[in-house]
């Protein structure tokens, strides 16, 4: 039976949907205009340039920006589903149509018992804060994927194992959601879907695997954590640029490749840990795969070269799956990620001038957002393990002493 509470939850969560993404659709739309720079220049031209070298049956060879592994084809191509509308307004409606398809899912979810729609909340609430360009990219759509593949993982592992493979084989992050997977299953459903993806893609299409060399390529964008070490020494001499290069604005110049190199060390010491956490994890819950998910994906964006605005819609989107879970231990970490969602719109779009600046404004919120999910990433990655690693290993049992003929004859 529906608890009052429950009941008013079902009542206002469409209604705070509807008006939320009304308003992200009059901003993509150009019905009004958002502050700062135009979020849906991806969208118009370089995903509308995608999908037409994508049409004639191969990748963007010759285009560093495209950084994404095979199956985001599918994504880019998506519009032509709706030929009666043009490229752009035929992406956003699939975005929206996404969005609305992860409400459903996660208020159809809560309402079993011993669940929660604090989850659907989180996704209602936290998608907004990140303003447009959350509807003017494609991780909405890869979010979705797995979210869907959480929620089934507790009780059908191959699904879960079939969803991941094929989110990472849209933007890669997904395969994070295996990592507290027990059932060899997933593992094996996981491997047969990412070999038959992988290989329809790279008999169908050349250049299945350009986008390895563009990825590796990459600099230190101006929004990530070791971009704060040059908006701080811009100030005192640093002699080097901010500029486009390979698809974001980053950072050229003296010290950029040992900063990089750094960020790449910080997160090879968060797979560590992942892994040594996976290896002395002892208690499993059914909320322990969602909780280790949201941890390993907000460690790696914590510690990437990149953390593009829409990073965060991957940590929102597993934020929610968190919290449908009553009993997980992320919600302090999941209010850090939505407070540090509405900071993010804040310095991108609507005061992204000053963040390439490097001015005070601009340091505060890149501070301010960037401390957020570091905050987040220790908490989370703490209560997590609390929850499952033993503080004490069991220490092993003595071996009894064998009785030999003769104590048994003497006794």
């Amino acid at each position: 039976m529906m608890t009052t509470g429950t009941r008013r939850s079902l009542a206002w969560l469409p209604v705070v949907w509807c008006l939320t993404r009304l308003l992200l659709l009059l901003f993509v739309l150009k019905v009004y205009v958002f502050p700062g720079p135009d979020v849906t220049s991806d969208v118009h031209v370089i995903y509308r340039g995608w999908y037409e070298v994508l049409s004639t049956g191969t990748f963007p060879l010759r285009d560093v920006t495209w950084q994404y592994p095979p199956a985001a084809a599918l994504a880019i191509l998506s519009p032509g589903l709706l030929p009666f509308l043009d490229y752009g307004t035929a992406f956003f409606v699939l975005v929206c149509v996404t969005d609305l398809a992860v409400l459903a899912l996660m208020t159809y979810a809560g309402r079993r018992p011993g669940r929660s729609l604090r989850g659907a909340w989180v996704w209602v609430i936290g998608v907004p804060l990140l303003g447009p360009t959350v509807y003017a990219r494609y991780d909405v759509m890869v979010t979705a994927v797995a979210m869907a593949a959480l929620l089934a993982g507790v009780r059908h592992p191959k699904a879960l194992g079939a969803l991941a493979a094929f989110g990472a084989l849209l933007k890669i992050w997904p395969a994070m959601l295996l990592l507290a997977a027990r059932s060899r299953s997933a593992w094996v459903s996981a491997l047969v879907t990412g070999i038959v993806v992988t290989g329809a893609f790279a008999l169908a299409m050349p250049g299945a695997f350009a986008f390895l060399t563009f990825q590796r390529d990459r600099g230190t964008e101006v929004e990530s954590l070791g971009a704060l070490v040059f908006h701080v020494a811009r100030h005192f001499g640093w002699q080097g640029e901010v500029r486009l290069n390979y698809g974001s604005i980053e950072f050229l110049g003296p010290y950029v490749s040992e900063v990089s190199t750094g960020a790449l060390f910080l997160t090879g010491a968060a797979f560590g840990w992942l892994v040594l956490w996976r290896l002395l994890a002892r208690r499993f819950e059914e909320h322990t795969l969602a909780d280790a998910a949201f941890v390993a994906v907000l460690m790696f964006t914590t510690t990437s070269r990149v953390i593009s605005p829409q990073y965060m819609v991957w940590l929102v989107g597993l934020a929610a799956v968190c919290l449908y879970f009553p009993g997980s231990r992320m919600r302090l970490p999941v209010v850090l990620v939505l407070v540090a969602c509405f900071v993010t719109v804040l310095e991108f779009p609507f005061y992204f001038a000053s963040v390439v600046a490097g001015d005070g404004l601009g340091l505060t919120l890149l501070f301010l957002r960037n401390g957020l999910l570091v905050a987040a990433a220790l908490l989370a990655a703490r209560a997590l393990w609390r929850a499952t690693v033993p503080r004490t290993l069991p220490a092993p049992v003595p071996a009894q002493p064998v009785r030999t003929d003769e104590t048994a004859v003497s006794s």
